[in-house]
Parts: C-alpha cells; sequence; structure tokens
C-alpha cells in the first residue's frame, strides 16, 4: 500500500513538473502568436493577468487549507478566500480580453485583493504580538514566527491584487512612445515590483524551511534561485539595458518551472507524513502547504513580462 502512496505523489509530482514545462511553453507561444496582433503593453497586461491569476489560485487554497486547521474562529478568515476566488475569476477574464482599455470590475476587484493583503498582515501581525514573548527573540519566543500566523503570507494575496491593478494600467497607457504607469517607465517599474514580491516569498519560504531545518537539500532552492532572479531584475529596473536580458530571462524561466517543481515536492512530503495520502485528511493540513510554491511561478510570469516591456522600450 505504502509502493501505491508513493507511486501517487510521485506521479502527482510528474503531473507538477509537466505543468510547469506547459506554462512556460504556453508563454512563448502566447507572445509569438498575438504580439503581431495587439500591442505590447496589451500583450504584458494579459501576461499580468495570467500571473496574477496563480498567484490568486495559490492564496486561496493556500490560506483555504491554513484557515481551515485554524478552524475560522476569526470571521474575517474568510476573506481572503472571496477575495483570491475573485481574483483568480478576473484573471482569467483579463488573460482573454485583447482590448487596449481597463475593466472597471477587474480594477475593483484587484484593488481590493491588495487592500485584503494589506489588513491581513496586519492581522497577522497582531497574530504575533499577541502571543507570550511576542517578537522577543529572548526565551525561545522567536519560535511565535515559526508557529503564528505566518507574517508575509497575505503578501501574496496584495500582490495578486497589485499586479493585476498594473496590468489595468498598462492597457491604459498608450501605444505611441514608452507606456508609463503612475509617472514611471511601466517596464522597469513592474521590475522592481517583481522582485521585491520575489524577495518576500523566498523570505517567508526560508523561514519556513528553517523550522523544517533544511532536512532535504532541495529546500535550499527556493532560497537561493528566486533572489537570485529578483536581483537580476533589479539590476535591470536600475541599469536601463540597451541589450536584451538573456541571464535574467532564463534565471526567470527556471524560477516559474520551480514553482511547478516545488509543489511536486510539497505533494511528496505530504505522502512521508504518517499514514501517507490514506491519512490525507490530516496529513494536507500538517504536511508541507502544496500550493504555496506557485507563487515563485507567478512572480517569475510577472517579471517575464517586464522583461518584454523594458525589450520593446530599452531607452524608457
Amino acid at each position: 500500500m505504502r509502493t501505491n502512496d508513493g507511486l501517487i505523489a510521485a506521479t502527482l509530482g510528474a503531473l507538477a513538473v509537466v505543468a510547469g514545462a506547459a506554462a512556460i511553453t504556453r508563454k512563448s507561444a502566447f507572445g509569438s502568436a498575438v504580439g503581431r496582433r495587439h500591442q505590447p503593453t496589451v500583450i504584458a497586461a494579459r501576461r499580468l493577468n495570467r500571473a496574477s491569476g496563480l498567484i490568486a489560485a495559490s492564496t486561496l487554497l493556500d490560506s483555504g487549507i491554513e484557515h481551515y486547521r485554524g478552524a475560522f474562529h476569526n470571521r474575517a478568515m474568510i476573506a481572503p478566500l472571496v477575495v483570491s476566488a475573485l481574483t483568480l475569476a478576473v484573471s482569467a477574464h483579463g488573460t482573454r480580453d485583447a482590448r487596449p482599455v481597463a475593466h472597471r470590475l477587474r480594477d475593483s476587484v484587484y484593488a481590493g485583493a491588495a487592500l485584503t493583503g494589506l489588513i491581513g498582515t496586519g492581522f497577522h501581525l497582531y497574530n504575533i504580538g499577541k502571543r507570550p514573548g511576542r517578537f522577543s527573540w529572548k526565551n525561545y519566543s522567536w519560535q511565535n514566527l515559526f508557529y503564528a500566523s505566518p507574517i508575509l503570507a497575505p503578501s501574496a494575496v496584495a500582490l495578486a491584487g497589485l499586479l493585476g491593478y498594473y496590468s489595468e494600467r498598462l492597457r491604459e497607457s498608450r501605444s505611441t512612445g514608452a507606456p508609463r504607469v503612475f509617472g514611471l517607465p511601466a517596464g522597469r517599474a513592474l521590475a522592481a515590483l517583481t522582485a521585491a514580491g520575489l524577495v518576500a516569498t523566498a523570505g517567508e519560504a526560508g523561514l519556513l524551511h528553517f523550522r523544517g531545518a533544511y532536512h532535504d537539500p532541495f529546500m535550499y532552492v527556493p532560497v537561493t534561485v528566486p533572489p537570485i532572479a529578483a536581483a537580476l531584475l533589479a539590476e535591470t529596473a536600475a541599469s536601463r539595458p540597451r541589450k536584451p536580458r538573456r541571464l535574467a530571462r532564463w534565471w526567470l524561466r527556471l524560477t516559474t518551472l520551480i514553482g511547478f517543481v516545488g509543489a511536486g515536492f510539497h505533494i511528496f512530503g505530504v505522502h512521508r507524513e504518517m499514514g501517507g495520502w490514506r491519512n490525507w485528511r490530516q496529513n494536507v493540513l500538517n504536511g508541507p502547504p502544496i500550493p504555496a510554491p506557485s507563487s515563485f511561478s507567478g512572480l517569475a510570469l510577472a517579471g517575464l513580462a517586464a522583461l518584454g516591456l523594458i525589450e520593446e522600450h530599452p531607452h524608457a
């Protein structure tokens, strides 16, 4: 029976890898097929819709599992589920929308997601602060960061909203000249935002993997590869590159793949818990969060959209 469980876990992990590769391939095909028909800002906006939707799917599943484990003792714990589901829905709509105009409903949902993520961070900080020891590093109270509400988890909801809201601003920008959003060069500003998101997400992964004592060498991957991608994006945002950033593009593609492969590893981690998938009701709650790594994939796709904008207007 254990062998069958291992086979199931391995199969699901392989499917996760295939899904990641398919996402990269589809993205490249999307860019080449649609690029001949629509202006670059709309192409980038649709890519951002896809990135926002992927992050929203991750937060919907992850917060659903974690808040279910917390028995939804606070009614506000249902908010990220509702907001993430709405964000996923409008992102799917935006991915198919080729019009160069912002959509009011998508705008409202994305803004609501960003606000929900900000408020959720406050709730999580309060949850840690009310525990004995609070944020002190004395008397082992630093363990509050491990076992209380994950301090940076709501930022994923905010990132999904910010990327989606940014996509709508891109649609509004004119195709003549270099596109600007909030008065800033669109590509470079998006690269900086994505770099910050990658650093925050890697920090959250690093904290939780430290809690797991890095017992598997692969646990070092999400705290090394995404930060390098963030550094490459930050350098691109600051330097006004005149040539395509091939290393940054390939590193972001690797980061996209890592998000899906990470979900496969987490599936295997659930399998290794007592009872494996036969005891899935408990192990999905107590094992590694399966949907969490896909946030890296969503952010990497946003970074690729930023590179596309920068290469289209290298002097902006």
